[in-house]
């Protein structure tokens, strides 16, 4: 059992899809809306708020990601047909260049 989660919401729509990929099963009821929750590690926690500012975890370590991340995560899911996807989806949803400039460390001050 993982210690942190990322919640992913559930349309009809996407509802369809998990079940048939065969995740039916894994579908929960949180907040009284479907979602299905992905595990993820402390390391993958620690990735996921340096890449999304913005993002905040409940009193049960679980967080929600912004629409395009959701997405992009919730695709993953469905093309491997499982719920333990972080280790790949990390390497997707965390930039750790994003926002440092051209001269960053390293450069020297070139």
């Amino acid at each position: 059992m993982a210690d942190f989660y990322v919640n992913l919401f559930l349309d009809d729509e996407t509802l369809k899809k998990i079940e048939a990929v065969g995740l039916g099963g894994q579908v929960q009821e949180i907040d009284g809306k479907k979602a299905i929750q992905v595990d993820m590690t402390k390391k993958d926690k620690k990735k996921l708020i340096k890449g999304f500012e913005d993002l905040s975890f409940n009193a049960d370590d679980t967080c929600v990601l912004p629409e395009e991340a959701n997405n992009t995560l919730m695709n993953i899911v469905l093309d491997m047909k499982s719920l333990d996807v972080m280790k790949f989806a990390i390497t997707k949803l965390y930039n750790p260049l994003a926002g440092r400039s051209i001269s960053g460390r390293g450069t020297g001050g070139r």
